[in-house]
């Protein structure tokens, strides 16, 4: 007998087993990753979003504290064909509502018809449907998140690898993943991690030689003074981002960004650059991306399966960007080099 229930936008409920208890709502999507979903669960850019993996078995190498990308688990629920004890273990500690035996093959194949939707959950022994439809009916969507920045960004301004001898980095935290500092400390870099609003006096008491705009969840026009700062800085110092950080670039020099219909979550997808013709896997979670990069951006790489942008550069003004996450945690390790290239424009 089902204790668990998920609402789908349009108000059909399908019965599935509860995991770990509760109630929540938030936008559902899914991931094709079938490895890294403790680095998934972990990843800020799931904030207020309600996650289903693709792959049917979720948990079949454990829980293991160090593969994490922050310090708590951001989606607001799990959705999985079948979870194992550990994962659902996890998820209760956290507080997560997690749920499985249910047919996510029909539920994937509703969010690719219809694209990522709004979701209730209700998982337990006393969820109803009533409770999920409830929650559904409560779920607001994702750019009216306005104040998502302060969910995931740090409270007060942090310093990694103090006594490194490579070029110094702000990086503005709108949800960065721990992977994105553990690349540029591995290049020897020093790492300031700024608040999502930090202000431009903040940003040049650092005297950085890089300004880095990180990932993070929802809509990158939600992330107005991470925009200002790129505008106010642009030619000054050299910029780079990753994923939302690459959209809020392109929105801060006269692009335009737009809501996809499912977006791009998993571990396999294509890139081609327009240069050298080279295609590399990449790992990718993002739900918007860049529909115009305006006149000051050149497109330099390009998503195989639907062309969307997912490199953007300007030599002049030292800028480069990618929308995919070259750190690669979980997923493949064909473009690490990019932080080589961020790092090499500090010293150019």
């Amino acid at each position: 007998m089902a204790d668990a229930y998920v609402a789908l936008e349009g108000e059909r409920v399908v019965e599935a087993r509860a995991r770990a208890p509760g109630i929540t709502r938030g936008e559902l999507v899914f991931t094709t990753a079938y490895t890294g979903y403790e680095e998934s669960l972990t990843d800020p850019s799931y904030e207020e979003q309600i996650l289903t993996f693709s792959y049917p078995l979720i948990g079949n190498y454990g829980v293991r504290e160090e593969r994490f990308e922050s310090d708590r688990v951001h989606p607001r629920a799990a959705v999985a064909r079948e979870l194992t004890d550990d994962v659902a273990e996890w998820l209760e500690s956290e507080g997560v509502p997690a749920v499985d035996h249910l047919d996510t093959r029909d539920v994937v194949t509703e969010i690719r018809d219809e694209g990522a939707m709004k979701c209730g959950i209700a998982a337990g022994p006393d969820a109803t449907p009533a409770d999920a439809l409830d929650q559904l009916a409560q779920c607001k969507h994702m750019s009216d998140h306005t104040e998502i920045g302060e969910q995931v960004s740090v409270a007060e301004p942090e310093t990694h690898n103090e006594d490194g001898d490579g070029p110094t980095v702000a990086l503005i935290d709108c949800g960065a993943k721990g992977s994105i500092i553990s690349s540029l400390i591995e290049r020897d870099a020093v790492v300031h991690v700024l608040p999502h609003d930090a202000t431009q006096a903040e940003v040049e008491d650092l005297e950085p030689d890089i300004l880095f705009i990180s990932n993070g969840p929802g809509d990158p026009v939600n992330f107005e003074q991470a925009g200002e700062l790129v505008e106010q800085t642009v030619g000054e110092v050299p910029l780079a981002g990753i994923c939302l950080g690459q959209q809020v670039v392109a929105n801060a020099l006269g692009g335009d960004t737009e809501k996809m219909e499912f977006g791009h979550r998993g571990v396999n997808q294509p890139v081609r650059d327009l240069r050298s013709g080279q295609v590399v896997m990449t790992t990718q979670n993002h739900g918007y991306t860049v529909a115009d990069p305006g006149e000051k951006l050149d497109v330099t790489q390009v998503n195989v399966n639907d062309d969307t942008p997912e490199g953007l550069e300007n030599d002049d003004l030292d800028i480069i960007t990618r929308q995919y996450h070259p750190e690669a945690n979980p997923g493949p390790n064909d473009s690490l080099d990019f932080f080589d290239d961020v790092l090499a424009m500090a010293e150019d």
